[in-house]
């Protein structure tokens, strides 16, 4: 379950970029070839966030296709690892997406958390 590895270095990141600030959303770009479990990624994100800067942010997840180029100059985009190129059936591909892990944008507000304030 590498959902909890990659819930952990996002919500680092995430709660770097806030300064303390509370976050109501959080937007990714991964690669299909991460293979995120949705389910098993939300629950880690939600059980290691508790408490903190992100608790209860909603997380957006904008899945990013494998997409390979060829020598012969095809491309070749599909959801899942691409180990020949459809037109030459070579197998010399440059991967160009789908292996990304970005945190593209978080949201935050100006209201203090109850830690803050309490």
């Amino acid at each position: 379950m590498h959902e909890f590895g990659v819930a952990a270095g996002v919500l680092d990141l995430v709660e770097a970029r806030a300064a303390g600030r509370p976050v109501r959303a959080v937007r990714l770009h991964v690669g299909a070839l991460h293979r995120l479990d949705r389910d098993v990624f939300d629950t880690a994100f939600a059980l290691m966030a508790e408490g903190g800067v992100a608790d209860g942010a909603e997380i957006e997840v904008v899945e990013v296709a494998v997409t390979v180029r060829c020598a012969c100059g095809a491309t070749t985009t599909a959801d899942e690892l691409v180990v020949a190129c459809g037109r030459c059936h070579a197998h010399d591909l440059e991967l160009l997406a789908g292996d990304d892990l970005v945190l593209e944008s978080i949201t935050v507000t100006d209201t203090p958390t109850a830690q803050e304030v309490g």
